[in-house]
């Protein structure tokens, strides 16, 4: 069959492709294909602009346009000639050196790729296409989120809301600050991804210049090898193999497993809230919630979410352990693996997408969360046997635990008879007495 959205094996280029279609720019074969050619051509200007040969300033803008103008067309014809040469980087190179010679720039063939072998173009490109995705795609996305969550926790930011530690009533908190929660752990999280630099390699064939210094050993190729991927807004790493150490990359692949960690939490949480009936959610007409009970309406959102995250975290987890192992000098289970990064950083987008959209379809149901906080008085327990031992009350932890622990249910009339009780003063009576559920939340820090 031809490939198609139905056909596809893979949801992502299938079920999801509508929402995920710009991310081909960055990952697909053409992608890496453009990322090639893109590094092969500024890497031949970057010689000429080291002066081992002469490019006729008309001819800059034309060779540079090679890139620029790189179609799918130009892609297929690299891969056509693939076909022949099986070996991919060899022939983005022939495809260049055909440019250069409908340019009338023949005689400069043979400076490209010159002196690199191919995990030069292979461990620039990627990296620098890695970088764009998680600087035009990621990062915007998951700011989005955090911001939405925020705007949220300000909207939630006075409404009580009965906390519960091991799935029991606990004392009392703020729905707002809980989705703070989240906003402070994101932001941790990126401050710390942001940190970990875009490595890349480019020395030759293992890593040290060899047939660059026995072309020209005068030239300092070391500095203008870090000068080179520096300009592509890389940092070189120092000492290789034939490829690079992946570290870097690894130690993204970790951030991001940390961040969809968070968000599984997020969305289990909201889970919970939708299942206790703290929020309903808004429906859409002609849609099906259950195909057997009409009246659900599922939080499918962040089920999705939750599934694809996990998805993206199991694959990053692999990418992560295998891509810093490589034999000796390098072998080549690699090349393979790099050609998936697109996988988890698609589904990644996915369930971002899809806890916004569930949260777009919240509707706070106070009326239940303030039910709740009625329904557990014993809460105020604590609040109670502390100001009481503030007091220097006799054993006033074991009197509480006395009238709380393990009771059917501690109401407000309870907890009133038990403070009228006590052998106190009518000021500090008045002052237990205006404790309920709603009020005793603490506080947190403005936001």
């Amino acid at each position: 069959m031809e490939l198609q959205s139905l056909t596809a094996i893979s949801p992502i280029d299938g079920r999801y492709r509508n929402q995920l279609q710009q991310l081909d720019e960055y990952f697909s074969e053409y992608a890496l294909i453009k990322y090639r050619v893109w590094i092969e051509i500024e890497y031949f200007l970057f010689l000429a602009d080291a002066r081992l040969f002469k490019l006729p300033a008309k001819a800059r803008a034309s060779v540079k346009a090679i890139a620029e103008n790189f179609s799918v067309e130009d892609a297929a014809t690299i891969k056509e000639t693939e076909k022949i040469t099986n070996h991919d980087v060899k022939a983005v190179e022939y495809f260049i050196k055909s440019k250069l010679e409908t340019l009338q720039l023949q005689d400069l063939k043979e400076w490209v790729h010159f002196g690199l072998t191919s995990q030069d173009i292979n461990n620039t490109s990627i990296p620098l296409s890695w970088k764009q995705a998680m600087e035009f795609e990621y990062l915007p996305a998951l700011l989005n989120l955090t911001n939405n969550l925020h705007s949220l926790a300000t909207e939630w930011k006075n409404i009580s809301l009965l906390a519960r530690t091991h799935g029991q009533p606990a004392s009392p908190t703020k729905l707002g600050k809980e989705i703070m929660v989240f906003v402070e752990r994101l932001k941790n999280q990126v401050e710390l991804l942001v940190q970990v630099p875009y490595a890349a390699k480019f020395g030759g064939a293992t890593g040290n210049f060899n047939a660059h210094y026995i072309a020209y050993p005068k030239k300092n190729w070391l500095q203008l090898g870090n000068q080179f991927v520096e300009s592509l807004g890389l940092q070189r790493q120092q000492f290789t193999t034939q490829i690079e150490h992946y570290d870097n990359l690894a130690a993204h692949f970790d951030a991001l497993k940390r961040i969809n960690t968070i968000l599984i939490d997020l969305c289990r949480d909201i889970w919970t809230y939708i299942s206790m009936d703290y929020f309903k959610q808004k429906t859409k007409k002609g849609e099906i919630g259950s195909s057997a009970m009409p009246h659900k309406v599922n939080p499918i959102d962040f089920e999705n979410a939750e599934g694809n995250l996990g998805m993206a975290s199991a694959i990053l987890e692999h990418l992560a352990g295998k891509l810093p192992i490589s034999r000796l000098q390098r072998d080549l289970t690699d090349s393979t693996v790099l050609r998936n990064i697109g996988v988890p950083f698609a589904h990644i987008i996915l369930a971002i997408r899809s806890i916004e959209k569930g949260l777009g379809k919240l509707v706070l149901n106070e009326k239940k969360i303030q039910d709740d906080l009625e329904a557990n008085w014993a809460v105020v327990a604590e609040a109670i046997q502390t100001i009481l031992r503030r007091e220097n009350y006799p054993n006033p932890y074991e009197a509480l635990k006395e009238l709380t622990r393990g009771k059917a249910a501690i109401d407000k009339k309870a907890i009133h008879s038990f403070i009228r009780s006590l052998k106190i003063s009518s000021e500090l009576k008045k002052e237990l007495l205006a404790i309920t559920p709603s009020n005793y939340t603490g506080k947190t820090p403005d936001y």
